[in-house]
């Protein structure tokens, strides 16, 4: 145990309160659309924006100020499990079920590969110790293949193929990592996958390296017996300006091309999406409609930046939109909601890590039981089948062009435009919002 949260009571939900360490909104236990409020959300935390993150950005470093960072502690295993300890610490503060890590984030960095299997086999056995004790379970595990700096022209689409196999290597390790723990899922960050010029790009040789890296990943799961969802999360500009992962319909031509898209879904984050151009709903409306709707990134960018914040949810409105998206698709099977956000390099205090929680949880609460008020009244949906309704029975995508311009000619049709009642359909939303 550590003491970095000492005095910090475990967060409650109250209806009532009047402090900003309650829950006013998530009751675990309140029943949603015939399921728990908990189960609807599954909450999870990331361990490397709330304990490996130390508060810089892209002008300024470190700020922040935590007894197992390396300036203090070393870059030592016995750092990694003292920030293990308060984690789960603050874990047991927040209640929330699960969380979410890369590899480099819960173990430092080894001299070789053999170094870092040890430390990662080492630590996942100390955190293996803090889950059985009643800790959250593992929403996804991940690698990091893009912070070192033998990453930085790519892990699976660099020239150098040593730097290929060093990354596959990895990425079997932390599949077995995540498999240990019990991990639901097993995501593919690809940060570097893409391209900074053409001059110096085979684009078709590093597409086909992808391919077959996600391929092998496929392979390996099932070998091994892992049953969780392998995801892809969808990643633009930043930090390589092409991205072959950009967003979900990139994905899932990629997909597609590889024989994958009945094997990988997606973890959406609501930063990327902004970065691609898209909403976070559209995003999200698209996966479900491919079929690849797996998990998401909960967090929010300032949308006067030119770079991905990652700040915490604070805007109803827009969390209900995505979490609507979500239950139409019938909610989530094995993906959660996971906090891929981090504090502002300000907040220094252990107690704003708890806070920024709180307030993403109750933000995140409300929107959902909004979405799901207005997905149960059917107001929404039966104006969208309105909208369609003409397609009922139709043979027109079975016929041809010329029987298709027969009938026309035949029946004398001249279609008249009808509203599409955006305006109203607006207001009904926001009634709900």
């Amino acid at each position: 145990m550590t003491d970095f949260f000492e005095g910090i009571a475990p967060v409650r939900f109250d209806a009532d309160a009047t402090d900003d360490l309650s829950f006013r909104h998530y009751d675990p236990d309140e029943m949603v659309m015939g399921k728990r409020l908990e189960d609807h959300l599954r909450f999870a935390v990331a361990w490397w924006h709330s304990f490996a993150w130390p508060g810089g950005d892209p002008f300024g470093g470190q700020t922040f100020e935590r007894p197992w960072f390396a300036d203090v502690a070393g870059d030592t295993m016995d750092a990694a499990k003292m920030k293990a300890d308060a984690a789960f610490e603050m874990f047991g503060i927040l209640g929330q079920p699960y969380f979410c890590f890369h590899d480099a984030d819960i173990r430092p960095e080894g001299a070789d590969f053999a170094e870092n299997t040890a430390r990662l086999d080492e630590i996942t056995d100390h955190i293996g110790t803090r889950m059985e004790a009643g800790g959250p379970k593992l929403l996804w595990g991940t690698a990091n293949l893009f912070s070192h700096r033998r990453y930085m022209a790519g892990a699976a689409t660099n020239p150098d193929p040593d730097v290929f196999a060093f990354a596959a290597a990895t990425v079997k390790t932390c599949i077995d990592a995540t498999r240990k723990l019990g991990g639901e899922n097993y995501v593919l960050w690809g940060g570097r996958e893409g391209y900074e010029t053409l001059l110096n790009t085979d684009l078709t040789r590093e597409r086909r390296q992808a391919g077959r890296f996600l391929c092998m990943v496929v392979d390996y799961a099932k070998k091994i017996g892992f049953d969780g969802t392998i995801l892809i999360e969808p990643k633009p500009q930043e930090p390589t300006k092409h991205q072959y992962d950009y967003d979900v319909a990139t994905v899932y031509g990629f997909l597609r091309e590889f024989g994958l898209e009945g094997e990988v879904k997606v973890n959406i984050e609501q930063g990327h999406a902004i970065l691609a151009g898209h909403s976070f709903e559209h995003e999200l409306a698209l996966a479900a409609s491919l079929g690849i709707l797996g998990s998401i990134d909960m967090n929010r960018n300032d949308y006067q930046s030119g770079w991905d914040t990652d700040q915490f949810p604070d805007n109803v409105p827009e969390v209900a939109r995505a979490y609507y998206e979500v239950l139409r698709a019938g909610g989530f099977t094995t993906g959660g909601t996971n906090f891929d956000a981090k504090l502002r390099r300000q907040s220094l205090d252990p107690v704003d890590l708890i806070a920024a929680h709180v307030g993403a949880m109750d933000v995140c609460a409300r929107g959902l039981k909004a979405a799901a008020a207005l997905l149960e009244s059917g107001e929404l949906e039966g104006a969208r089948d309105a909208r369609y309704a003409g397609w009922e029975g139709s043979d027109l995508l079975s016929s041809d062009l010329g029987s298709i311009a027969d009938r026309v000619a035949r029946d004398g049709i001249n279609p008249r435009p009808r509203s599409g009642r955006q305006e109203r359909l607006e207001n009904i939303w926001n009634r709900y919002v």
